[in-house]
């Protein structure tokens, strides 16, 4: 249960670059998609403060940033036409395989 819960805060962490990235543009702010991107920061950090009571504080932690660093990366890709080479899909094939190894190694 507590690999979900670290699962789920991981993927709010996607949540907050999003709103933040949609939240300020060159017409100001649009606190809507600010406040979104607090929400899930406040959503993400305390789900990790909950799974680190039973999870190894650094297990938890660099597991957490995979998955936000992951998703992020692939919402870029998604939704704000960032670059899609192979070289970039390469290195985030090494953080998936780091967040692989730290879940067997739990």
């Amino acid at each position: 249960m507590d690999w979900l819960v670290l699962v789920i805060a991981g993927i709010f962490e996607w949540g907050w670059p999003v709103g933040l990235k949609l939240g300020w543009s060159a017409t100001g702010a649009d606190w809507r998609w600010l406040a979104f991107a607090g929400g899930c920061l406040a959503a993400s950090g305390t789900l990790l403060l909950i799974v680190q009571r039973r999870i190894a504080m650094g297990t938890a932690y660099a597991v957490w940033t995979g998955i936000g660093a992951v998703g992020t990366f692939l919402l870029g890709i998604a939704l704000f036409g960032e670059a899609a080479t192979l070289e970039r899909f390469v290195f985030v094939a090494l953080i998936v395989a780091g967040i692989i190894g730290l879940k067997a190694s739990s």
